[in-house]
């Protein structure tokens, strides 16, 4: 949502649909290269939503429309493409394939009530394509896979179709195979027809050649049975063994409830250059793909987190809607795109925004009531504008100013709060500084407008090292991240990141502290003298008091411990805070008047950098606690990394799917670059978590950063 102008001459006039049983919001999912926003565009052309389909590598598609995109030649947002097919309205939400921005990708599963797993002739499927098929299976999403680029010189159908059964399990099956013959074709499994695309889109019906019928009648029973094994009808499978030809009308009504229950996954080739299946997809989509009445709201509750009742897609109940992505846009600013879970949204009305639970992220918890001006239907950049929104469809608003991503929108008569979606951790840092001093406005407002819209952006402002770090997914999302901070004015620059350590005494030591200035008038004048003994790591700081004799008035003892925690803070040898130490006060002097609290807390910090030089300083390091979960064939390199980090292995246990849960303590100086390194490892297959533990000594010879 870059332009509201972009490629707008292009653009069809929205129409805003209201029944939510003619909607179908489908998420594109896949590696990245596989073709889902070539497939997009392709529905686009033929649907007439656009003139003409885009191309990637010249950067005029319709959702790559992000300056990075066009530059990468690859999606790193999600967008949002209607199309109208048969009186249906089909929200294409194609989203980006590489795992840096599996945000966006988790964006898009909220707002959808299908998946659409494309994955590529040529390529095979990849771990991670398999990683996030069982991640939709773990939430019940509905899914169904698309064979495309069926055109490239090594496309190989028949073998993609098997290796997606393999990989993804039972229930993939398909509803079209590629027809033999001369031209591009496909032969419907159900309809026992061929679809001949020889001469382009729409097809032209034949009947199968004799060559397919064989293939054709094994494909068709396994594909029946499949079916019927889901239908509410016990007794339609012993009808169909009996040898009774099951009506069409009844094969796709079970189709559509096998894959509404995401225990049956059709499969469908398609190419996006010659129209192949896409004219069977939109079918596909539309006949047997669930609408928003199928699919389950999210459970919301009051904004005082007390219970409320549960919502169901209905344009007349009440308003329940989520923004699932924010942008900002050169000319009309801040634009929330919106998935209407419940009630319907209208222009001109008030509206309630909630948002909760991600201050850990810097979101920090927010209500307002906000005026909807105007309402869109996003074609990419394009906004067009739409009378009304329904469950179940999508929206995009302006200018709702304190609207951020994950945010609930709602009545202010009947405010609510969604559940949100599970948002990856970013755990790559990026320290960043302005360019110049003029750089610091523009880089603090272009921060707040970045971290409002991307949940997997966090800001920190490390007051130890005296840095601003932008913790990421990933060099590609820090990579667009900086590029979207300079188009907005910001020139900033990277350096690296530093991390936060400690010192202690690594032996008992004592300090003399002196403090004497008398140069005429009121002077200064405090001595003190302390014992230092470490203490077990975590122990913090302690202060014992053992004057005796009054050798330091009571009134300065709270002085000395001032000074010397002052010093703990600005620390001894390199500058960091010291921890774990127990000073005692042991002896000292005073002047019944040149003795003050300022003149106590310098000697106080005197002494303890007197310790300091008499005994040994020792540097402490953070180690963290660090969870891997991997794929069960990837264990011995990632434990051999671990080691090669320092890392020390506590031990690893199975998990659920042939994956290991490893579990170690790793100094954070060897994690700073471990979530890209864990992702080459591992194909993108391994996720993990840190956590602070503690501080042990660093070895020698350690660089420190």
């Amino acid at each position: 949502m870059a332009e509201k102008q972009t490629r707008n001459g292009d653009a069809g006039a929205a129409v805003a649909v209201g029944d939510p049983r003619m909607l179908r919001n489908v998420v594109l999912v896949g590696p990245s290269g596989s073709g889902k926003t070539t497939l997009t565009e392709a529905l686009l052309a033929v649907s007439g939503t656009v003139s003409r389909a885009g191309s990637v590598v010249e950067g005029t598609t319709v959702c790559d429309h992000d300056p990075a995109a066009v530059r990468q030649q690859r999606s790193v947002g999600l967008s949002v493409a209607p199309v109208l097919h048969k009186g249906y309205k089909v929200n294409l939400i194609d989203t980006p394939g590489y795992f840096d921005f599996v945000g966006e990708l988790r964006a898009g599963l909220r707002a959808a009530d299908a998946a659409l797993f494309v994955v590529s002739a040529a390529e095979g499927v990849d771990p991670a394509t398999v990683t996030l098929w069982e991640e939709c299976a773990a939430v019940g999403m509905p899914r169904a896979v698309v064979i495309a680029r069926t055109d490239h010189h090594r496309a190989d159908v028949t073998g993609e179709i098997a290796a997606c059964q393999e990989a993804f399990g039972a229930g993939v099956l398909p509803l079209y195979l590629p027809a033999t013959g001369d031209g591009p074709g496909l032969i419907g499994l159900i309809t026992q027809q061929r679809y001949d695309y020889s001469g382009g889109y729409p097809p032209v019906l034949a009947e199968p050649d004799p060559a397919d019928l064989e293939r054709m009648a094994q494909a068709r029973n396994e594909l029946i049975e499949g079916i019927i094994a889901e239908s509410e009808d016990e007794g339609l499978m012993d009808r169909y063994l009996e040898g009774e030809e099951i009506p069409e009308a009844t094969l796709i009504s079970d189709l559509e409830t096998a894959v509404a229950r995401g225990t049956f996954h059709p499969v469908i080739p398609v190419c996006a250059t010659s129209g192949l299946g896409l004219a069977e997809l939109l079918d596909g989509i539309t006949r047997a793909f669930p609408s928003p009445l199928e699919h389950p709201v999210p459970k919301v509750r009051g904004v005082d987190g007390g219970p409320h009742d549960e919502l169901r897609a209905d344009p007349g109940g009440p308003l329940a809607a989520e923004v699932v992505r924010t942008a900002v846009d050169s000319y009309v600013g801040r634009v929330s795109l919106v998935r209407v879970f419940s009630g319907t949204l209208r222009p001109e009305h008030p509206v309630h925004v909630s948002g909760h639970g991600l201050a850990e992220r810097g979101h920090s918890d927010h209500d307002a009531d906000e005026r909807v001006a105007h309402l869109y239907s996003p074609l990419g950049a394009n906004l067009r504008e739409v009378p009304y929104c329904v469950a179940g469809d999508l929206c995009a608003l302006t200018k709702i100013g304190s609207a951020e991503t994950g945010d609930t929108v709602s009545s202010p008569e009947d405010p609510v709060l969604m559940r949100p979606w599970t948002m990856p951790e970013p755990l790559l840092p990026v320290a960043i500084v302005a360019h110049n001093r003029s750089d610091e406005d523009a880089l603090a407002r272009n921060l707040s407008r970045l971290v409002a819209g991307d949940p997997t952006l966090r800001l920190e402002r490390n007051a130890e090292t005296s840095q601003l770090v932008l913790w990421c997914m990933g060099e590609a999302h820090a990579d667009v991240v900086l590029s979207r901070l300079r188009a907005g004015g910001a020139e900033v620059d990277t350096e690296p990141v530093k991390i936060s350590l400690r010192e202690t005494f690594a032996s008992p030591a004592k300090g003399h502290g002196r403090h004497v200035k008398q140069s005429g008038g009121h002077g200064q004048y405090a001595v003190c003298d302390i014992e230092v003994e470490p203490l077990p790591r975590g122990g913090g700081f302690e202060f014992v008091d053992r004057i005796v004799g009054g050798a330091v008035p009571h009134q300065f003892i709270p002085s000395v411990e001032k000074g010397v925690r002052a010093q703990l803070q600005r620390g001894l040898a390199s500058g960091n805070p010291v921890v774990d130490i127990r000073v005692t006060l042991v002896d000292g002097k005073a002047h019944s008047v040149d003795s003050s609290d300022a003149a106590f807390q310098t000697a106080g910090a005197l002494a303890l950098k007197d310790a300091a030089a008499a005994g040994r300083i020792s540097l402490l390091e953070p180690v963290d606690a660090v969870t891997v979960l991997l794929p069960d064939e990837h264990l011995g390199t990632v434990l051999g990394d671990l080691s090669s980090r320092r890392g020390r292995v506590l031990g690893t246990e199975s998990a659920h799917g042939g994956r290991t849960l490893v579990r170690a303590e790793v100094p954070a100086t060897e994690l700073l670059r471990y979530a890209t390194d864990l992702r080459s490892l591992t194909s993108g297959t391994a996720t993990f978590t840190r956590r602070h533990a503690r501080f042990d000594p660093m070895p020698d010879g350690v660089k420190t950063g």
